[in-house]
């Protein structure tokens, strides 16, 4: 066994039902020798070889695997239900290899309209130059999504849901069956929602990426990313696999050793600490940002407010039916101008001025500036008046009251 067969080669704990214990305790037994009850930090970048080509659990280099590496991804995909998990240095160093590996030049990529500026940027202006075409369309909208799926047959379909910065819902399993009719695969970005409110691999989804620097990390000290694959996925007909093998696990963990994408042992260490209270978190995040919406929801200073959980947004229904444990700790709002917006942003005291999302503090970001600055016009184009909030895990009121101030000064 390699690391390249199978990412995680820790002894497997038994797996219970409940989600909070399968996070603390899968993929992971207590070292036999040592008794460490978490995964410890190996830092080698090499290893010794019994004989050559003869391997000591499978292990060989850092860029070819590493035991606290490969026990975070492989604890990160069965929190996902499924077997093979990769960790990568980013969210898109993630996204960039999955791509590569589901498509080649010529292929058709369709996306949601509403995606990261970063994944935006990915579509719009690097696959491009490697031939590989894409166009956002509204997969909020089941016709819509309908006829632009079977006219095009995408090779890939890639949704968000809730998606940046708008929380948008998609419906994963009517895409999921659009996208196979079609011939194509689909990827859901499982970032904002995380294992813990949907599993997109259960719901017909192939594959799903993370930026683990958000809520799987949680606590803004690390930067990193994940793909998991459906368990059994096969590289369609279509496709000249890389190394030989059909196996999408197989030819991942090829690519990844091959370019270099790796995540370093520290990290991907704090990536797994993460998971462990990544539960807890979220219900924390998630009864926040709902109390927090509410309030900005009747605030005469604010236009708009974009959150699942209220029962005026468009994907309320969904978003209950397809997380039924919560629709996430992220939410948007909009104000009359673009200039109260630049303000408001820079008068808060709780939330901090900063892109991110998912970590103990709570944070505030004006897209169309800092993250989304490529989707500032145009197909999806992010309105200058709207402000992203990423709700931590301070008190509520306290969060509350910030906002209330801030309003007040604009």
């Amino acid at each position: 066994m390699t690391p390249h067969s199978d990412p995680s080669p820790c002894p497997r704990s038994a797996a219970p039902a409940s989600f909070a214990t399968r996070a603390v305790h899968v993929r992971f037994d207590p070292d036999p020798v040592t008794g460490d009850v978490v995964p410890p930090v190996h830092v080698s970048s090499t290893h010794v070889q019994n004989s050559p080509g003869d391997l000591k659990e499978g292990f060989e280099y850092g860029r070819c695997g590493n035991p606290t590496t490969n026990a975070f991804a492989g604890a990160l995909a069965a929190l996902e239900g499924a077997e093979h998990g990769f960790a990568f240095p980013s969210g898109m160093s993630a996204e960039d290899t999955l791509v590569r590996l589901l498509t080649r030049a010529g292929d058709h990529v369709i996306h949601s309209t509403d995606v990261y500026g970063g994944t935006h940027k990915l579509f719009s202006v690097i696959k491009p130059a490697e031939g590989v075409s894409s166009e956002a369309v509204d997969l909020t909208d089941a016709e819509r999504a309908a006829r632009a799926i079977g006219e095009r047959r995408p090779a890939l379909v890639w949704v968000e849901t809730p998606s940046n910065p708008f929380l948008t819902v998609t419906d994963i399993e009517a895409v999921a069956e659009l996208t196979h009719r079609a011939g194509g695969l689909l990827v859901v970005d499982n970032t904002f929602a995380t294992p813990v409110l949907q599993r997109p691999l259960e719901l017909g989804a192939d594959a799903v990426v993370h930026s683990t620097t958000k809520y799987v990390g949680g606590h803004s000290d690390v930067v990193g990313g994940a793909v998991v694959l459906r368990d059994g996925l096969r590289l369609p007909d279509r496709i000249e696999p890389f190394f030989g093998d059909r196996d999408a696990a197989a030819e991942m963990a090829g690519l990844q050793m091959t370019v270099g994408a790796v995540e370093s042992p520290r990290d991907a260490h704090l990536a797994h600490r993460g998971l462990k209270t990544l539960a807890l978190r979220v219900e924390r995040h998630c009864a926040s940002a709902q109390r927090v919406a509410e309030f900005l929801q009747s605030h005469p200073k604010v236009a708009a407010v974009h959150y699942p959980g209220l029962p005026g947004h468009p994907g309320h229904a969904l978003a209950r039916r397809q997380n039924p444990l919560g629709v996430g700790g992220v939410l948007s709002f909009e104000v009359a101008t673009e200039e109260q917006a630049l303000v408001l942003c820079t008068r808060t005291r709780v939330f901090a001025l900063a892109a991110s999302l998912g970590a103990a503090e709570s944070l505030i970001e004006h897209p169309a500036v800092m993250t989304h600055s490529t989707r500032a016009g145009g197909v999806g184009g992010v309105p200058g008046t709207l402000l992203r909030l990423a709700v931590g895990l301070e008190d509520a009121a306290d969060l509350i009251a910030d906002l209330d101030q801030a309003l007040a000064r604009i």
